[in-house]
Parts: structure tokens; sequence; C-alpha cells
């Protein structure tokens, strides 16, 4: 039963994060510069590593992985290349309630 919560779980943060990235573009463009096609890339492996970090290191090293998402957030605004799209109200709260939901039952097993 534990394994069957645990998915559900998985699912739920999943569901979660489709609802609050779909409205979330990344584009790449041919720069006029050689630099300004750097930022976009080095962002999106800089998110990668910190991703990849937050689940395979031992646990006090955790820091690390949040400091390679934060470098990738910022590269982000500074080649200015995600776009946001308006998202609704509804979208939203059903974006957190997934991903709160999701959350609580991987990690506790219960609501």
């Amino acid at each position: 039963m534990k394994i069957i919560t645990s998915l559900i779980g998985l699912a739920l943060i999943l569901l979660g994060i489709y609802f609050l990235g779909k409205n979330i573009l990344f584009t790449t463009d041919v720069y006029p510069y050689w630099w300004r096609g750097i930022s976009a890339d080095a962002s999106v492996l800089f998110l990668t590593s910190g991703v990849i970090s937050l689940f395979a290191l031992p646990k006090n090293s955790k820091s690390l992985g949040w400091i390679l998402i934060g470098i990738s957030i910022l590269l982000i605004f500074v080649s200015s290349r995600a776009i946001l799209q308006p998202t609704s109200l509804w979208q939203f709260f059903l974006s957190l309630v997934s991903l709160t939901s999701g959350y609580k039952l991987l990690t506790f097993g219960k609501l």
C-alpha cells in the first residue's frame, strides 16, 4: 500500500509541475552576437545539474543543487529568453493543490 501512495504522490507532483510549467516557454534563437546564446544554454545546463545534484548528492551537500538552480534562474532572466504567459487563477490553484497533496502523499503517506 505504501508503494501505491508513493506512486500517486509522484504522479500528483508531476501533474502540478505540468500545470504550473505549461505557460512558461524557453526560446532559443539565432543571435546576432555569439555571447547572447550562452546564458540560455548555460541556464539549461545549470538547471539540469542542480536537479540531478538534489537527488544524487548526500543530504549534507544539497545546498550545491540549490545554488545551481539559483544560478540557472538568474541566467534565464539575464538572457531574457523565458516567456511567462498568463495563467488562470484556477490553473494556478490546481497546480498548487496537486503539488502540495502529492508531496504530502510522497513523504507522509497520507493527506
